[in-house]
């Protein structure tokens, strides 16, 4: 047991264990392309979590993107025209 967790204060309950711990990184190695698509199967946990750290991190700067064009293409449309209405069910 690593003395983090053992300082850590937790009850031995909810610990989680290192099978669990290697269990959930082998979800997220499928979850992140940049992982998923390597021909190695041989990844450290810390490569998976740093990886998938950055994958959210892209997703997050794409959601503000295309937040962005979605901002600009509403305020571009009348919102009574037929084209605005059609936006906004899609948003709905």
């Amino acid at each position: 047991m690593s003395s983090r967790r053992s300082r850590s204060g937790q009850s031995a309950v909810s610990r989680i264990s290192d099978d669990q711990i290697a269990d959930l990184v082998s979800k997220l190695q499928l979850l992140i392309p940049e992982i998923r698509n390597r021909r190695s199967d041989k990844v450290t946990a810390s490569k998976v979590l740093q990886e998938t750290c950055n994958y959210i991190r892209s997703l997050h700067r794409e959601v503000e993107d295309l937040s962005e064009r979605l901002s600009v293409l509403l305020d571009s449309t009348e919102s009574d025209s037929a084209q605005g209405a059609i936006i906004r069910s899609l948003l709905m």
